[in-house]
């Protein structure tokens, strides 16, 4: 019924195919009706007038019978591309909404599956198999009523076989919905493992892991060909049984029919259309077998695609949430706690406030919670408890747009849409001009590599930016943080994959960038934040030690041994660099 309800905008299509199909029908059994009038009133008789006259309507018929075929199958087309479209532009605009632990659980190949097989699967089904089932069972019900009107004791012979037949389908649906869903969820693990090995593709052949890949993936398509296998014997084996039944329905009437013939109870002509109808009515319960076996692979897609609406984000706007048009003013971290893990948890008791226009560098072991506390402040997440407060209003009472549309981030791996240079850096603020574009990527220190390209600020930069290096698609996505004009900015080891020469020009285009702005940098080399107003170090979700650089130096605590720790080994390396680090650096 839920999948039904996707019709329910475009109920005049609906109806409208409906009507043509319930036309083409009753012209389709009327056409068999002729057929025995012709046999009855022209044919024994040898009544020539009567046979061009029932000829002639015959052939209205069929011309009218063509007109609302091509009708029907138009419409169903136009219907099963609207419900396509809604259906996935739906899925679309509920991914945008939902908050970023559900991606965090949520495999790609998953959501892949959602909005394209399955949104597929589904449309067929409100659509094509609407059209085709609605086909069968008027064609059923309408050759019934014409038997009936012919001779009602054959036709309580059909009214038999209707509830043994539909009494066959209900068993096969149970057993045909399980196999199907069983190939959607092996499905959706087939689509994620595609999605992993091409993405990384460089990883897989760099490790040499091509015949363990396939190994699994061979273990995948195994069960995937099992349960396809179950599913499509149980699909062929029911039209066998539908027809075997039937046939011993026909058998029953043509004995019947022959015996009431010989008392004149029933014509030649009668026993004719009878036989024609009851053969007749064979294609439509063959369509109902196929359309049964279709309707369990779009119900357990629906069941999956369905789960993916129902998904309720973690993170919404609360009644009454304001926009503003700024958030510049301090930040403050009041008795915050968050976990992703109940058992495992990330901030304890974290209190801390920043001022307006400081730079605040974060530091410290992995898992320490640097990362969580700029996704807390950008509200990807949001405190289990605790307050987060902008210029001194707890910031659930703005808006989700409000905050991050106010905030710029740099990530250690940079993503760029396919698409040309300059359509990157507008991604975050479409209204500006070709000026504004450039003077954004000179200030970031994007420009100078840019116009050495082919194309310039028109070259494309291809899925993913893949024809870019890690070092220019950082500039890049610096530039496209300095174009939007953020109040807060956020940096997340943006310089860690970068070459040295690299990582000067993003400094220069970071210290450009953050000037008069809030600022957020999670430093992986901490050469890079010696500048910085404070540092926090970070360790089990508190801070151990808060100041500038000098201030930590002079203290000689956890930051120093981390600092004197890697100018010890960034030096051995120049040195000898050849020499692989002993240590993992701590960022």
């Amino acid at each position: 019924m839920r999948i039904l309800g996707l019709v329910r905008p475009h109920w005049k299509w609906v109806a409208s195919f409906l009507a043509a199909i319930g036309v083409v029908s009753i012209m389709e059994s009327y056409l068999t009706f002729l057929t025995k009038r012709i046999i009855d009133e022209a044919i024994i008789p040898r009544n020539a007038d009567a046979l061009w006259s029932i000829i002639a309507v015959y052939g209205v018929i069929v011309v009218i019978f063509a007109i609302m075929v091509f009708s029907f199958i138009y419409l169903a087309g136009i219907l099963g591309h609207r419900v396509q479209y809604d259906l996935r532009q739906k899925l679309f605009n509920h991914l945008q909404k939902l908050s970023f632990s559900y991606y965090d659980r949520t495999p790609v190949g998953w959501i892949m599956s959602r909005l394209t097989s399955d949104t597929e699967r589904i449309a067929e089904l409100v659509t094509w198999g609407m059209l085709d089932s609605a086909w069968a069972v008027m064609n059923i019900t309408t050759s019934l009523v014409f038997m009936l009107s012919i001779n009602w004791q054959l036709g309580l012979i059909v009214f038999v076989l209707i509830p043994i037949l539909i009494g066959v389908a209900y068993w096969f649906k149970q057993k045909i919905i399980i196999q199907y869903r069983l190939v959607r969820k092996i499905n959706s693990k087939i689509t994620g493992s595609y999605n992993e090995n091409i993405t990384g593709v460089r990883v897989v052949k760099g490790l040499g892991r091509e015949d363990k890949n396939l190994e699994e993936f061979g273990v995948l398509t195994s069960d995937m060909y099992r349960a396809s296998y179950r599913a499509s014997w149980l699909s062929a084996l029911f039209l066998p049984v539908v027809q075997l039944i039937s046939a011993f329905a026909l058998g029953a009437i043509i004995v019947n029919g022959g015996i009431q013939a010989q008392v004149g109870a029933i014509t030649i002509g009668g026993i004719q259309a009878f036989i024609s109808y009851v053969t007749f009515m064979l294609w439509p319960i063959q369509d109902i077998a196929r359309i049964y076996a279709s309707m369990q692979q779009a119900i357990a897609s629906a069941e999956r695609t369905f789960s993916l609406i129902d998904a309720v984000p973690e993170v919404v706007d609360k009644p009454g949430a304001i926009e503003a048009p700024s958030i510049a003013g301090d930040i403050e971290f009041d008795h915050v706690e968050f976990h992703y893990d109940p058992e495992k948890p990330v901030l304890r008791d974290f209190s801390v406030t920043v001022k307006q226009g400081e730079t605040i560098a974060l530091v410290g072991p992995t898992g320490a919670g640097k990362s969580t506390i700029v996704n807390l402040i950008c509200r990807f997440y949001e405190p289990k408890s605790g307050v987060i407060r902008i210029n001194g209003r707890d910031y659930t009472d703005l808006t989700m747009h409000t905050i991050q549309s106010h905030i710029g981030m740099v990530l250690q791996t940079p993503h760029l849409f396919s698409g040309t240079i300059r359509e990157n850096l507008r991604y975050g603020r479409l209204e500006a001009t070709d000026a504004e574009v450039e003077e954004g990527a000179k200030l970031a220190g994007a420009h100078d590599f840019i116009i050495t390209l082919e194309g310039g600020y028109e070259a494309q930069v291809g899925e993913g930016g893949n024809l870019l290096s890690v070092g220019q698609k950082q500039l890049i996505s610096l530039a496209r943080a300095v174009l939007a004009k953020p109040e807060i900015f956020i940096m997340d080891e943006a310089t860690s994959s970068v070459d040295t020469l690299t990582e000067a020009l993003i400094q220069r285009g970071m210290e450009n960038l953050m000037q008069g702005r809030t600022s957020f940098v999670i430093a992986h080399r901490l050469s890079t934040i010696k500048r910085a107003d404070r540092i926090f170090v970070i360790n089990a979700g508190r801070i151990e030690e808060m100041g500038s650089h000098a201030e930590l130096m002079r203290a000689k605590g956890h930051y120093y041994r981390l600092y004197t720790k890697q100018f010890r080994e960034q030096r051995e390396q120049e040195y000898d660099p050849f020499k692989t680090m002993e240590n993992e650096p701590v960022a």
